[in-house]
């Protein structure tokens, strides 16, 4: 939830701007105390386009580090989405929100989700996000995952035998996120038939078209379209639910076999059991929070790796000296993956310069200070990883691939933050990091490849986007 809600934010900027509906706001806390430098740019748009405009230039950071220059500060006020913001910059930033997590600030995302994620229970999406988020660990710890490293390395092999081999060229980012939601159906609902999954992937696809597009609530709209699209999907999931219910009964289904058998079966501190429609609200979430921002990472991956290759060498030996460790037909499993160091390294200076969550949004619960400046109760808070991905204070020559970064003890606390950090930590970091080992283990297994537009722009709207999808010409390795 904490990658998914808050990487569509920055298209929310937009939307919410160009309406009125949150007038009121700029008028809110703004004769309180001393407020960290800034200015709150043109009435209601106030400097969210400006915002905005970074990211489809493909230089996010640009706005936060022009007004770090410009204040000489790692604070600074600003107005997004209509309303009073406060920027908070480095890794003191970060430590100051992950740690105040629920005391000072809390989780914030636009009221017009909820219309997209109706909660059966009436209660918000904020609150549905912390009801999951204390169910989640148990299945998306490392120790719960090890299980699954098989089945996501055999839906790995299937994939790239029907979207890669025998193709001269493809796209890369339709792909990866093909891959990745194959896998979430698989793992979340054992739903893996690539038909099956083909009735999910299109409804899918207009529920995000209209999560990206302006809220209005009107026939024939995107907005509206997503709404009727996330009903038949759930209609869907909750048909998948009772009959998983019978079979679990019946003893034809694991209480392990993925997250669904693990909801059914898992209690609240009440001792009682989520209903079906609550269900199906909480995986309806996962399955479209659970792919988008790995799949951008894996096209990312691709990406680099295209650009560098003494970096494509290094994972290629690495999974190759795995690759010959297994005997014919036998499957990846955890101890492989331990096994990948370098590549993991390299995923992770992918995501320290293409972070697929370029940040998240909190609102103040309450007046507080933080050095020095007063923050109003119900303020907006922005953090970016930005801040101190590309900062030099940080990391030296920032903008330099260098997977060495990671080696050892790694990054400094609260310097390295695209899952987040602090209680709302990503719960699915360890999901991700196996997804993506298994695409990187197949992906060099079988190929080289060059980029087919050398220089080809990646946009930021919010995750990164390659505009062209990637395209990629395929050399595949002698067997």
């Amino acid at each position: 939830m904490e990658l998914f809600y808050p990487s569509l934010l920055g298209f929310f900027v937009l939307f919410v701007t160009l309406s009125f509906h949150f007038l009121f706001a700029q008028k809110s806390g703004s004769n309180k105390g001393n407020l960290p430098p800034g200015r709150t740019g043109f009435p209601v748009v106030g400097e969210s386009l400006e915002f905005l405009s970074t990211g489809w230039k493909g230089h996010p950071e640009k706005f936060i580090f022009d007004r770090i220059a410009k204040y000489s500060s790692y604070v600074f006020r600003t107005s997004l989405l209509g309303s009073p913001a406060v920027v908070f910059c480095g890794a003191a930033g970060n430590k100051f929100l992950f740690s105040n997590e629920n005391k000072l600030v809390q989780a914030w995302w636009p009221s017009s989700v909820d219309k997209i994620f109706p909660s059966s229970t009436q209660t918000s999406s904020k609150e549905e996000a912390i009801r999951l988020r204390k169910m989640l660990p148990n299945f998306l710890k490392a120790e719960a995952l090890q299980r699954y490293v098989g089945i996501m390395d055999e839906i790995a092999q299937r994939h790239f035998a029907t979207d890669w081999e025998n193709k001269d060229q493809v796209v890369t980012f339709p792909l990866t996120k093909r891959y990745t939601f194959w896998l979430a159906c698989r793992l979340f609902v054992s739903v893996e038939d690539p038909k099956q999954v083909a009735k999910f992937e299109d409804p899918f696809g207009v529920l995000a078209a209209g999560l990206l597009s302006i809220p209005i609530d009107l026939p024939g709209t995107p907005f509206n379209r997503a709404i009727k699209a996330s009903n038949f999907i759930r209609r869907e999931l909750v048909a998948i639910i009772k009959q998983r219910k019978l079979d679990l009964a019946e003893g034809k289904a694991s209480p392990t076999q993925d997250i669904l058998s693990h909801m059914l079966l898992t209690s609240d501190e009440n001792g009682k059991f989520m209903h079906e429609a609550d269900i199906a609200d909480k995986i309806l979430g996962l399955l479209v929070g659970g792919h988008d921002t790995a799949s951008s990472s894996c096209a990312s991956i691709v990406k680099f790796l295209a650009e560098l290759p003494e970096v494509y060498e290094g994972v290629y030996k690495e999974q190759m000296e795995i690759a010959k460790s297994k005997a014919p037909g036998e499957l990846l499993n955890f101890n492989d993956i331990q096994k990948m160091k370098y590549s993991w390294n390299v995923a992770c200076e992918v995501m320290r310069l293409a972070p697929p969550l370029q940040g998240a949004f909190r609102e103040a619960i309450s007046d507080f200070m933080y050095s020095g400046f007063s923050i109003p109760k119900g303020w907006k808070i922005y953090w970016s990883a930005h801040s101190t991905h590309r900062n030099a204070e940080f990391f030296p020559e920032p903008l330099k691939f260098d997977p060495s970064r990671f080696e050892g003890s790694g990054p400094a606390p609260y310097t390295f933050v695209p899952f987040g950090g602090g209680p709302r930590m990503c719960p699915g970091k360890e999901y991700a990091r196996l997804e993506i080992l298994v695409f990187m283990h197949h992906l060099v297994k079988r190929f080289k490849w060059e980029k087919m537009i050398p220089n080809e722009k990646i946009i930021v709207d919010p995750m990164p986007n390659p505009e062209k999808g990637l395209p990629i010409r395929l050399y595949p390795h002698k067997a």
